[in-house]
């Protein structure tokens, strides 16, 4: 028993003794303390990056952009290619389901070089119903009659998307329907959306 016992001593002296020699020779050897400096620099670094996400600092350093001013209207399919996000104000509409909004701070989904760039300026509808990227180029309105029921609740659903992120604009003009004058309008978006709905269930 009293010989364990001088084991398990001997063994924690044995232990404490190697610390505290890689301690003196860690801290005692300018070397090794500069290449200590280097790894816990190169460890906080890799810490900071995966707690901050890939690219965060650089969206810092970007200048915000100027915030435009509110824009309410309705377009036809015509005047909407006009904002695809490669005039000079930059602003980027989207129609889905017969109503437009305003997803410019999507930009980087919706702009120019953006994934879904080919919905800029364009009814997404279609687009969103049969999950194609490809841009939408006819200038006629859409009502999206031969679509099924599936590729319908598709669209309620991303329009719903896009009306819980996105500023609401207006209508998307059938051929021959007047714009409303959404100067004196006292009523909320949401009424003008149900307004701006294509299809009913």
């Amino acid at each position: 028993m009293e010989s364990q016992q001088n084991t398990v001593e001997a063994d924690a002296t044995a232990d404490s003794s190697f610390l505290a020699a890689a301690f003196r020779e860690i801290f005692y050897s300018p070397m090794n303390l500069a290449l200590l400096s280097i790894i816990c620099f190169l460890v906080y670094k890799i810490v900071r990056d995966r707690c901050e996400g890939p690219g965060t600092r650089d969206l810092a350093q970007q200048p915000a952009e100027p915030e435009l001013p509110k824009l309410r209207r309705d377009f036809t399919v015509k005047e909407l290619r006009a904002y695809d996000g490669n005039q000079p104000d930059g602003r980027v509409l989207v129609a889905v389901n017969g109503n437009v909004y305003d997803v410019t701070k999507g930009k980087r989904f919706y702009g120019p070089g953006g994934p879904y760039a080919t919905f800029a300026g364009r009814d997404a509808s279609r687009n969103l119903a049969t999950f194609s990227v490809v841009a939408n180029d006819k200038d006629d309105y859409d009502d999206l009659s031969d679509l099924g029921t599936m590729e319908m609740d598709s669209v309620r659903d991303w329009e719903m998307q896009f009306k819980e992120k996105y500023e609401f604009v207006g209508k998307l003009l059938r051929n021959g329907e007047q714009p409303t004058n959404y100067d004196n309008d006292s009523n909320d978006d949401d009424d003008n959306i149900d307004a701006g709905t294509k299809k009913d269930e």
